[in-house]
């Protein structure tokens, strides 16, 4: 029998860790003899969500067994319930579980899910058509994110993330992982992975902040590349398991539908185009914002001082500019009206830039005076006259290209520069030994 289980929303700002719990029920379904039929998904949801905790990740684990799918559905609400942060704010775990193939109102769901808000009584009308089992704590909430994890089978573009987990008595302390075994390994697998050190700043990206277990993660284009770059690094604490996971990460999954600045949904993430309206001004904070225009509105477009270089490309704009824009719509407030928040945009066609200046005598070559009002110009030296002023076109420092923040602002789901001609063919193959440990 062929089993989806989805999972979502089992941990908080407090800490936890959505793919520990389903690493461990990895290990506990090889352990019991389940075939998987392809790595653990992590699928990123809408980045744009108010209430996510941090990446908006949800899990789905497809397998091949002979056990009822009540007994699946039973051994994640028990891990669950021995490892999520059921007593924190907002913790409110989902658990879905899906047999056969997947039906198309689910994989529908999920495209949805990418893009904009959907709600709990869309997830459960889909649950009770298809004849899916699923099961939530508190509000539910996760169920959303455990039926889109399961809608979402990864037959387009995807990457691939090595997840190491820390021992627990490690947890809360400072990572130990060698800083130029980092650097190192990130100059041998340039190719084949990315973010792992922004170029900007020196910062380490394959390393998270916060309290939860996560020692680190390694992502690249291949299950074999992650491994290969995951053993290169020098680590100095324990590692308690890992899992590679097939994931939407780096493919800007989220970035699929254009719309008319007038039809801007907030939370929503959305591609638009339009011209410039204003040149770019910086406000408190660093955070540079201009008023994009098509032909059914305007919207406020900002760059935020976190996205570092990317500020002075914006900064770079001028009037009239035609521009693609990508990004995620921020709901208006009672002093901030509602604005695109750039992940990225495109220069469709930069305007034509010139500056006027006085004539050159070409007897002398010096810059003429003005002659007096609508008298022209004229060279003092060699009494050239000259009728009016000279418009030199100015190069623009912008290309007809996309441009991007530094990876340290990238959202889960962006796809970094380097990964531009790199899409996969959505190819999915079971997974083979060396993709878990222990």
């Amino acid at each position: 029998m062929r089993i989806h289980l989805g999972i979502d929303d089992t941990d908080s700002l407090a800490g936890g860790c959505t793919t520990k719990i389903a690493t461990d029920l990895v290990l506990q379904l090889v352990e019991r003899g389940v075939r998987f039929l392809d790595h653990p998904n992590l699928v990123r949801l809408n980045p744009n969500v108010p209430w996510k905790t941090r990446g908006n990740g949800a899990v789905c684990l497809r397998i091949e067994c002979q056990v009822r799918p009540e007994e699946i559905l039973e051994l994640a609400t028990e891990e669950i319930d021995r490892s999520s942060r059921l007593g924190d704010l907002e913790t409110d775990p989902g658990v879905v579980v899906v047999t056969g193939a997947v039906p198309k109102d689910i994989v529908r769901f999920s495209e949805e899910a990418l893009v904009r808000i959907v709600t709990l009584d869309e997830a459960f009308s889909i649950i009770k058509k298809v004849g899916a089992d699923a099961f939530g704590y508190g509000s539910a909430q996760g169920v959303i994110g455990a039926l889109a994890a399961i809608g979402n089978t990864l037959d387009c573009d995807h990457t691939f993330e090595l997840i190491a987990y820390r021992s627990r008595n490690f947890v809360g302390k400072p990572r130990l992982i060698d800083k130029s075994s980092i650097f190192r390994m990130s100059e041998k697998m340039k190719d084949v992975t990315f973010n792992n050190i922004d170029p900007e700043t020196g910062r380490i990206l394959i390393t998270p902040r916060g309290p939860d277990p996560i020692l680190c993660g390694v992502r690249g284009e291949s299950a074999e590349a992650v491994r290969k770059a995951f053993q290169m690094l020098q680590i100095g604490e324990l590692v308690s398991a890992w899992v590679i996971f097939r994931t939407n990460q780096g493919t800007d999954a989220h970035l699929a539908r254009k719309s008319a600045l007038v039809d801007l949904q907030d939370n929503c993430a959305v591609i638009a185009e339009g011209t410039v309206k204003e040149k770019p001004h910086t406000i408190c904070g660093g955070h540079v914002i201009f008023p994009l225009q098509d032909e059914t509105g305007s919207v406020d477009c900002a760059a935020y001082e976190p996205t570092g270089h990317f500020r002075e490309i914006v900064k770079r704009l001028e009037p009239g500019d035609r521009l693609r824009v990508f990004g995620g719509v921020r709901p208006p407030s009672s002093t901030i009206p509602r604005t695109i928040n750039l992940e990225k945009l495109q220069i469709l066609k930069p305007i034509g830039h010139k500056k006027s200046q006085n004539p050159i005598c070409s007897a002398c070559g010096k810059r003429m005076k003005s002659a007096g009002r609508g008298q022209g110009y004229r060279c003092k030296r060699c009494r050239t006259l000259a009728s009016s002023k000279i418009h030199n076109e100015i190069r623009r420092e912008l290309e007809e290209k996309v441009y991007l923040p530094p990876p340290r602002a990238h959202r889960h789901l962006t796809k970094p520069q380097v990964r531009y001609g790199r899409e996969s063919s959505g190819l999915r193959l079971a997974p083979t030994s060396g993709w878990h440990f222990p």
